[in-house]
């Protein structure tokens, strides 16, 4: 069973890479990413329903903490439900979208800063370096020349600053971290290609 995993396995492979270079393969190289991307819906389907089921029953056994597992499960179940019936493009699902769902992930994003801060003086507390400090005052920065305040941006901090470290410095950090990631998806592709990695239930 599990060589007749790889056989399948190491043949999608080679017919999908080599629908890149011969056309003749271009058919099946669609059919069988045409079956990737439904086979990645149903496994979010089952994920989504596992997480249903997961709060569920914590709210059947009255666990702490019960009342958000049922405003989540609610506030799936609702989303899910108008989504399909109204579709993504009426304007009730765009004023939940813009009411709802945007100012929570800005929320989120925004305690997501304040806790990185926070760890970075906690970090300092334990150890004092150069990248330690070199950090604390970055992310004091773009803190600060993020920050909407009343009287507007915070001369060359929020003018100039900002957007040099934002734009420039970050965007290359992301571009290596993307290169890195594609790197190892290859390097994975590849193991998995030639079986030396089987996730699917082999060695």
């Amino acid at each position: 069973m599990r060589v007749f995993t790889a056989v399948i396995a190491i043949a999608a492979g080679v017919l999908i890479l080599g629908g890149y270079f011969f056309p003749a393969l271009a058919d099946v190289q669609t059919l069988l990413l045409n079956w990737a991307i439904i086979l990645a819906g149903a496994a979010a389907l089952v994920g989504i329903f596992n997480l249903i089921a997961v709060h569920t029953d914590k709210i059947r056994r009255g666990e702490k903490g019960g009342i958000y597992s049922a405003l989540l499960v609610i506030g799936l179940v609702a989303t899910l439900l108008f989504g399909m019936i109204l579709r993504p493009q009426h304007s009730a699902m765009q004023i939940v979208l813009n009411g709802i769902i945007l100012p929570t992930e800005a929320a989120l994003m925004g305690v997501l800063t304040v806790s990185l801060l926070y760890a970075a003086i906690r970090l300092l507390r334990r150890r004092v370096d150069v990248m330690g400090i070199v950090f604390l005052l970055t992310a004091v920065l773009i803190f600060i020349g993020s920050a909407t305040l009343p009287f507007g941006d915070v001369p060359v901090i929020g003018t100039l600053i900002r957007p040099w470290v934002t734009q420039i410095l970050a965007l290359g950090g992301a571009r290596g971290i993307l290169i890195g990631v594609a790197l190892g998806t290859l390097t994975t592709g590849l193991r998995v290609l030639f079986g030396a990695d089987r996730p699917y239930g082999g060695n």
